[in-house]
């Protein structure tokens, strides 16, 4: 598919993928963009326009994923980047899910499949948050220090997404009784959207910081 570039305004770059809200929301880009192009958005909001549209891309096309340009970028703005999404993790997506599985719990008949799934996400966001802080206290100060990585498992990822594909699954295939059927979807979509943020951002963490800073032994 054709890719956006940074002269194209950027409500036109919203208006055809609207999933790249949260996106600009961790760049510190709001709605009410007006007229201004994606590179006139980035001077105002002190934003390299090519690491941006690099991010743009890679949300809007699965198959895309510009490694030779983020390698060009620094550490530190890469770090940054995964450092806001991870509190946007935290702060909003988490808390989304968990507002509608609790209200979806609570409008529901009993039903023992939806506790079950609402203790699995449990599950899943705990080690997210494992994962989260393994990465803030000991991954991303070693990268910052410019040190090469000596024991890569230590920061290998849990199978998060993995898990939250489960977890979507058991919606599908397993939910019964009587339940909200918008509150379903709610919680369905709000997984879904987090299965796939992280995905891609799993993508940058491994493929560019870990990949660049793995040491070679061999």
């Amino acid at each position: 598919m054709p890719h956006f570039n940074p002269d194209v305004r950027l409500s036109e770059i919203v208006i055809k993928e609207p999933s790249i809200i949260p996106v600009l929301n961790r760049f510190g880009i709001t709605l009410g963009t007006g007229d201004m192009t994606l590179r006139e958005t980035s001077d105002s909001h002190r934003l390299d326009p090519d690491f941006l549209l690099s991010i743009i891309n890679t949300y809007s096309d699965d198959e895309y994923f510009p490694e030779q340009a983020l390698k060009s970028v620094q550490v530190s703005t890469i770090v940054d980047y995964l450092t806001k999404t991870h509190n946007y993790y935290t702060r909003f997506q988490i808390p989304n899910i968990e507002r509608h599985f609790d209200a979806l719990l609570h409008t529901s008949s009993d039903n023992s499949n939806l506790s079950l799934m609402r203790r699995f996400f449990e599950s899943v966001k705990k080690q997210l948050l494992v994962n989260i802080e393994q990465d803030a206290q000991q991954l991303f100060p070693t990268l910052l220090e410019g040190k090469e990585i000596d024991d890569t498992g230590l920061f290998s990822q849990s199978p998060v997404a993995e898990m939250l594909t489960d977890l979507k699954n058991m919606f599908i295939i397993h939910l019964t009784g009587n339940y909200d059927l918008n509150l379903a979807y709610a919680v369905i979509v709000a997984i879904i959207t987090l299965e796939n943020d992280i995905r891609k951002n799993n993508r940058i963490r491994d493929r560019i910081l870990l990949g660049q800073y793995k040491r070679n032994d061999q």
